[in-house]
């Protein structure tokens, strides 16, 4: 891909920001309510806090997951940052592609259950277990976010051979001799 221009980076940059803002913001009401629903006595407030999950679950949870991972994607194939050149972007890429998937599909599911579940009007059977994901998950963004901004651990074993390959000073090419002379 080839490097972005100045306004399409900036473009891309501030879509990147907000959109992974708002998916740790949806990941920390997520956890709020997960929390509510499994410490609360009121049977009404539990299912008030499952329902309220899944319409965030199912409203905002793919589309700022996977504008996340596309932007970020973006941005590190458009700039000189590079996907694999150094270990942050690597590792944020990773994280996002692992958060991302199970945000998807395995805590939409479990709020999906959560959710049928109280509109049965049976139990949840693992309160709890809705606690856990976006904790974990909001513990990763914030790891995210710090790497974002302090960029640790320098460069991969293939930006470094990337950086070798451009140091390299070119072969001059060596005229024949007499080459280039008149008469």
């Amino acid at each position: 891909m080839s490097t972005l221009s100045r306004p399409a980076r900036k473009t891309f940059l501030v879509a990147h920001v907000v959109v992974s803002v708002g998916w740790l913001g949806l990941t920390l009401c997520l956890l709020v309510l997960a929390v509510a629903a499994a410490v609360t006595g009121s049977e009404e407030t539990s299912a008030a806090a499952y329902r309220s999950m899944r319409i965030f679950g199912d409203w905002l949870l793919a589309p700022l997951a996977l504008s996340a991972l596309a932007t970020g994607l973006v941005l590190s194939l458009g700039t000189p940052w590079g996907l694999i050149r150094y270990r942050w972007v690597l590792i944020k890429f990773v994280l996002t592609l692992i958060t991302a998937t199970a945000s998807v599909f395995a805590l939409r599911a479990g709020i999906n259950e959560a959710a049928a579940a109280v509109d049965a009007g049976t139990p949840v059977t693992d309160p709890g277990g809705l606690v856990i994901p976006p904790a974990v998950a909001l513990t990763a963004y914030l790891f995210m976010t710090a790497v974002s901004v302090l960029k640790p651990w320098g460069t991969t074993r293939w930006g470094r051979r990337a950086a070798a390959a451009n140091r390299r000073p070119a072969r001059k090419t060596v005229a024949a001799p007499g080459a280039g002379r008149t008469g």
